[in-house]
């Protein structure tokens, strides 16, 4: 019995030996309990090569990656089970996962030749606080959805609480799911589908799961769009500008990453726009029944609410947008004057006041999509899978926040004309010193003798008659030349 806890104790410490400090952890978990059974004895089953390649495109280089089986831990056959732990070089992350469940089976209950249950729950669970120690990352779940923990035959509750475990579960940040069809057929059961779950944990984790779905390096290998699962209240619309009216001089647009950029002239002073929006459900596979809508701006520092022409959503499902027009205040008020120190150092390019658009759906009704389940129907027949995607009563409010900058575009012009006005003054600043340093001629006339004399504006000589006694002195200015300290009598004058 000490050997085989030790055996326990040492597969989870190697889960948790991939944590460190690396970029995303990933921790992949594979069923292989025995409703697995034909995904590992079908010869054309493709279930584990689709894991190693979904391994090999969203493991990045310098990632940490956790690869076990699972099924339900019992004393003597600890759940889940180390298989793998490596830190990606972009390379060999693939073969090394086909290579470490190559030799992976059906696992069976100790001592005993009955198939191993299964408990979702359990897996994820020492997952999250086990591999990644709780700390951030994501881990991937392989199954065909079936919880049946010590043999209960009631997998739709023990989905149920799965499906709880992943709404209350306050590490959980985000959950996608992918139903893939993948009919195999084996020596005691057949299946039709798969599911891959993606539970992102943290605020990281999330982000690092947003990435890899906005790069499409996850699509490379599952083409199926990605059911939500949590969460369920915030990030569930967004809106897409269609048109600006009577706003001589802004322009909505749609920046990459999704964020609204709104282009504004910097003599536009309109302080209202009209602006027709498509506004888009972000919730598949739900459908938003009904829903009162309400939106406020924050933009430099100026906390305004948007008038909606209509503040009712009814029956907005996924890929089907709605219009919505609304009156939206603008900052106008708050832009640099085009002569600004601000504006000055933004020429030739845009002035960006960040800021951000809020949208809050109260008492909102969600509802799966017909078509989600005619689909889940067919990859799980006479499973309840569809009713654990009920969302909680709980959840009857969300909110999204789509960030929005304000751009200012201002021309060269204004510092072209103080780089004119600058080069002028620089000009006659130069025009002066070369002014003020140049000689100037002075004829001065001593007792009848004409004299030839040379200053500089700013200086003062003396004059002297023919029997060397000072008569007078010379101050020379910008403006010419005068005599100063003329003594009494003496014969001395400007000029001839």
């Amino acid at each position: 019995m000490r050997t085989l806890i030790r055996q326990c104790v040492a597969a989870l410490s190697l889960l948790s030996f991939a944590t460190g400090a690396w970029a995303t952890p990933h921790v992949f978990l594979v069923q292989n309990s025995g409703w697995m059974e034909p995904f590992y004895s079908d010869p054309q089953s493709q279930f584990k090569p689709l894991v190693g390649a979904l391994a090999g495109a969203v493991v990045q280089p310098g990632d940490a990656l956790v690869l076990a089986s699972f099924n339900q831990s019992l004393p003597g056959a600890p759940s889940p089970k180390a298989l793998l732990s490596l830190k990606a070089d972009g390379k060999t992350v693939r073969s090394r996962v086909n290579a470490a469940l190559a030799g992976l089976d059906t696992a069976r209950k100790p001592g005993s030749a009955a198939l191993a249950d299964t408990d979702l729950g359990e897996a994820v669970q020492a997952a999250i606080t086990t591999a990644l120690g709780g700390k951030p990352g994501i881990v991937w779940l392989a199954t065909n959805n079936r919880n049946s923990p010590n043999n209960d035959q009631a997998t739709a509750a023990r989905n149920r609480e799965f499906y709880e475990l992943i709404h209350r579960g306050q590490a959980i940040d985000k959950v996608v799911a992918f139903p893939l069809r993948m009919p195999v057929q084996g020596k005691h059961y057949q299946a039709n589908g798969l599911m891959i779950y993606a539970f992102a944990v943290g605020k990281e984790g999330s982000r690092a799961l947003d990435a890899l779905l906005a790069s499409g390096r996850i699509a490379s290998v599952i083409t199926e769009q990605p059911a939500r699962l949590k969460p369920l209240d915030r990030d569930t619309v967004r809106l897409a500008p269609a048109q600006v009216e009577d706003a001589p001089g802004v322009a909505f647009s749609q920046a990459p990453g999704g964020a609204l950029r709104a282009d504004v002239d910097p003599d536009a002073r309109t302080p209202r726009a009209r602006i027709r929006w498509n506004l888009e459900n972000t919730m598949y596979p739900y459908t938003i029944v009904s829903a009162t809508l309400g939106a406020r701006s924050l933009l430099a520092g100026e906390d305004r609410k948007i008038e909606l022409a209509s503040s009712r959503v009814s029956s907005l499902a996924p890929g089907k947008p709605q219009p919505l027009a609304s009156t939206m205040q603008l900052p106008v008020a708050q832009l640099p004057d085009k002569w600004s120190m601000a504006a000055l150092k933004s020429a030739g390019s845009a002035y960006v006041l960040p800021g951000r658009i809020e949208l809050h759906l109260a008492d909102q009704r969600l509802a799966l999509s017909q078509a989600f389940r005619e689909r889940m129907a067919a990859l799980f027949p006479g499973d309840p899978l569809p009713d654990i995607f009920t969302p909680p009563a709980s959840i009857q409010a969300s909110n999204a926040v789509l960030p929005i900058e304000v751009r200012v575009h201002y021309g060269m012009g204004p510092l072209a004309a103080l780089g004119g006005i600058a080069l002028a003054l620089l000009a006659a600043a130069g025009a002066a010193a070369w002014a003020y340093g140049r000689p100037r001629v002075a004829q001065v006339t001593v007792e009848d003798e004409l004299r030839t004399m040379r200053a500089r504006p700013g200086t003062t000589q003396p004059i002297y008659d023919k029997a060397g006694a000072q008569v007078a002195m010379l101050k020379t200015t910008l403006f010419g030349h005068q005599l100063t300290d003329l003594r009494e009598g003496a014969q001395v004058r400007l000029g001839r």
